[in-house]
């Protein structure tokens, strides 16, 4: 009997996992509200842009196999009809609208937005650039010119190391990790739609210089802030690491899905063994709670450190976009068990497709703020509402449910099983009247 009861109990405990991992569409409108109300900074309005194409438009995410680059100029009817790309446009028209008073009326090459950073004003470039393309607001705004003032300050005004590394920073040479996922989509992306071979060039040969200058040869984890006079951060940091994946990501398939993929076979080659070796290093430094640490190779009890659900979420999302993509599996199931942890539940029911609730979650505020994250604007600090770990929780939700979709290749590599859930519910009845039985 005890070897039956037990069964059943294992049973049971599995089933409530599997019923509770996914956030429904309803869970993500919440979270994705929290982001909106979030993003004011540079950077986190280019990546909540980034998001909504991974979300709700994916005929424009270089994620999306099944069309080619340049995207269409002219939107589906069905992302019209459903407003998808409506907040993806309102944040370049915002930015562009604005720039001038923003940069003090500068004529010439300046960024999108004025800012410390030379970098992250360009993680908003794409939406611009899909903005210009797609001929949004009649020709009343000048898109087209804003991206290239955009291009032109990054390759003739920010300070570069001797060997031809842009700074992340406008006042002096610094490098940051977080750099790649700023500025070489850009690079990349602002190639395809101008038929500008040399920009997809440039834009891996930035990430190979930051590689160069970032990448622990011994752990092979990327720094996160190096050569600047002060403020420097030799650490492990965790954002940093999935800021570079997942930018390398996007530029791979960038590159990939152009009208130059056949000339850039060595360099696709690189970017797919770049992301790799970021995912080999940082995660058996995973421990048992399927959370990182702010540095991943520091005991959270050390001076800056602490459980960051942010980074978890980032790098796991990179993690099912590498199978996907690059047919790159091996830490699918380590993917899976961070995910199943951020959007565990302590309910046992299955949650409704329309449900909206975030009640029970224990890294998800009722209010739909992922939990514990990196404060944003110190990366030091541990923080309680961060625009960019709403983003990756998106990005995350958005990236399983492609690699779903995909076959979910890579789950039976040693992670926990799953159950669909439409038999979740018969499979508990039978569970719970074998234990009946049973006693």
């Amino acid at each position: 009997m005890w070897v039956g009861v037990v069964f059943c109990a294992s049973l049971l405990s599995s089933l409530v996992i599997a019923v509770t991992v996914e956030l429904t569409d309803g869970q993500i409108d919440v979270v994705s509200a929290r982001l909106a109300e979030a993003a004011l900074q540079s950077w986190e309005l280019g990546t909540r842009a980034q998001t909504i194409l991974e979300l709700n438009a994916t005929t424009y995410s270089v994620f999306n196999t099944s069309v080619t680059l340049p995207p269409p100029s002219t939107i589906p009817a069905g992302l019209v009809a459903d407003g998808s790309l409506d907040p993806f446009f309102a944040i370049a028209k915002q930015i562009v609208t604005n720039r001038t008073v923003s940069n003090n009326n500068t004529v010439g090459p300046q960024p999108l937005i004025a800012d410390g950073s030379a970098a992250d004003p360009a993680s908003i470039g794409v939406s611009v650039l899909l903005a210009n393309l797609t001929g949004q607001d009649g020709g009343q705004v000048n898109y087209s010119g804003a991206a290239t003032d955009q291009l032109n300050f990054l390759l003739e005004k920010v300070p570069k190391t001797s060997d031809g590394a842009i700074s992340h920073r406008v006042s002096e040479v610094q490098l940051w990790s977080d750099f790649i996922y700023m500025v070489p989509p850009f690079l990349a992306y602002y190639g395809v739609v101008t038929q500008n071979r040399s920009l997809l060039e440039e834009a891996h040969t930035q990430i190979s210089l930051y590689r160069n200058y970032l990448r622990d040869n011994s752990t092979g984890m990327w720094k996160h802030v190096l050569l600047g006079s002060a403020d420097n951060d030799p650490g492990f940091w965790s954002t940093g690491n999935g800021w570079a994946a997942a930018g390398m990501l996007r530029v791979l398939m960038t590159m990939q899905q152009s009208q130059y993929a056949n000339t850039f076979t060595s360099e696709q080659s690189d970017l797919a063994s770049w992301v790799a070796e970021i995912h080999a290093a940082i995660y058996p430094h995973l421990d048992t709670t399927n959370v990182f640490t702010n540095y991943a190779d520091q005991d959270p009890s050390a001076t800056g450190n602490f459980y960051d659900a942010a980074s978890t979420a980032l790098l796991a999302g990179t993690v099912y976009r590498a199978s996907v993509l690059l047919g790159q599996h091996t830490y699918v199931p380590f993917a899976e068990r961070c995910r199943k942890t951020l959007f565990n539940t302590t309910s046992a029911a299955p949650t409704a497709n329309g449900t909206a609730t975030l009640a029970g979650y224990q890294h998800l505020t009722t209010d739909g703020w992922l939990t514990p994250v990196v404060n944003p604007h110190s990366y030091g600090l541990e923080g309680s509402e961060s625009a960019e770990a709403q983003a990756f929780v998106v990005q995350l939700h958005a990236a399983h449910r492609d690699w779903v979709l995909a076959g979910s290749v890579g789950q039976q590599s040693g992670a926990a099983p799953s159950v669909a859930r439409d038999s979740s519910g018969a499979l508990l009845a039978v569970a719970a009247a074998l234990l009946l039985y049973l006693y």
